[in-house]
């Protein structure tokens, strides 16, 4: 009792204090909320909706039951976790936060994996694309695409790595039935697709209309906390917080012989990753090996923002946040160790010319390619692709309400 009466206190506090807040810098939260509206209007709504919409349809037709049926010989032995967990790692990885959550909810909504599975499963398939990684981070933070090869690689080997360890997670309370599992084929697979369609009984109308809507409705809810924290972490920097803060890390990075002029971007990556790895590429004091490390753990950390908009879609279910936290610090200590380990291997010895090879693969990822042409599209015509998928959103949803 005493523990609630205190948790409501701090929360009511903490409430008081952001309202104090806004009043007294107004200005610059307007500015926070605009830098936090831009990232989604341009970039998150655009490049996420077309993930998220064929991601529901292809659930819907039976698809992915039919990938988990092939791919469970390779999901099962790997990281416990049926082989839908296979389509949702890829999903995972193309479209970028937070689609793995969204896909595992939905897979446990539908009764397709165990309370268990999916919190296996989410805690390894929530990443930044590669879009992300190479168009923002790489070229418009650090101007060098070819850091993005050493930041792609520690990203997702830490991501692998989190899977092969959560695989021990909850194996006692765990009942497991794989001496059952029949063996996979083509044919069988295809049958369970064809039931799959059968058993959902939507016409294709109804299941596109619903696929927009429950893909505009979670992508708003992901804008409103991006938005949230863009003007928490502005506020926090304001009033000293972060300061303070920083001022604790300065110590352990001294330990790990990193720059302490590293301890403010790395504060502020962990409410928000875009803030984080951009101020962290702004360090004049720190080596690029060691603004590297910090920006691999901000990205694997993925930031208090994104695993809020994690959070809310996993309270629609009866999956346990915890795991998926836990596996965030996990991440972010592996995916800067790997960092640190692939430096010299890989980046130095591949990447740090003066004179670029035709042989590195930059031309794929770096300034002109067509990855960052697609980022550069993105930015233009993102605005009028919301615009239009909103209008959309909001002709449905009258339809709905009108009957």
């Amino acid at each position: 009792m005493l523990r609630s009466k205190l948790k409501t206190i701090i929360l009511a506090l903490s409430v008081t204090m952001m309202a104090i807040s806004l009043i007294s810098f107004p200005q610059e939260s307007v500015d926070a909320s605009i830098r936090g509206l831009n990232m989604w209007w341009e970039i998150v709504f655009p490049s996420l909706l077309p993930f998220f919409i064929v991601s529901e349809m292809l659930i819907g037709f039976g698809v992915v039951r039919f990938i988990g049926v092939l791919l469970e010989p390779l999901m099962r032995p790997l990281f416990k976790v049926p082989g839908v967990g296979g389509f949702v790692w890829a999903m995972g990885m193309a479209s970028g936060f937070p689609a793995g959550a969204k896909l595992t909810a939905r897979l446990r909504q539908e009764g397709q994996i165990s309370k268990t599975e999916a919190e296996r499963l989410v805690s390894f398939t929530n990443c930044s694309n590669p879009l992300f990684i190479f168009g923002a981070v790489s070229v418009g933070f650090f101007h060098n695409a070819k850091l993005g090869v050493i930041l792609a690689l520690a990203h997702y080997l830490g991501n692998i790595t989190v899977g092969l360890l959560m695989r021990f997670y909850g194996r006692k309370e765990e009942t497991t039935n794989e001496n059952k599992q029949r063996k996979p084929s083509i044919r069988y697979a295809l049958s369970v697709l064809h039931r799959t369609r059968i058993n959902d009984n939507r016409p294709i109308g109804k299941l596109l209309g619903d696929a927009v809507m429950s893909s505009i409705r979670t992508l708003l809810m992901i804008g409103g906390f991006i938005i949230l924290f863009s003007v928490i972490n502005k506020l926090l920097y304001h009033l000293g917080i972060t300061t303070f803060l920083a001022g604790g890390l300065e110590i352990i990075l001294s330990a790990f012989n990193l720059p302490i002029e590293l301890s403010t971007p790395f504060i502020s990556g962990i409410f928000e990753i875009t803030l984080g790895s951009q101020m962290t590429s702004q360090v004049q004091e720190a080596t690029l090996m060691h603004q590297a490390i910090i920006t691999s753990f901000v990205l694997a950390f993925s930031g208090f923002s994104v695993q809020a908009q994690v959070a809310s879609i996993l309270a629609q279910t009866d999956i346990d946040f915890k795991p998926f936290f836990i596996a965030r610090i996990l991440q972010g200590f592996f995916a800067a160790i790997y960092a640190a380990l692939l430096w010299n291997p890989v980046y130095e010895r591949f990447y740090n010319t003066e004179q670029p090879s035709n042989a590195v693969p930059v031309a794929f990822f770096g300034e002109g390619s067509w990855m960052h042409k697609w980022f550069l599209i993105m930015s233009d015509a993102g605005p009028l692709i919301t615009i239009f998928a909103l209008l959309c959103y909001t002709f449905l949803l009258a339809r709905r309400l009108g009957r």
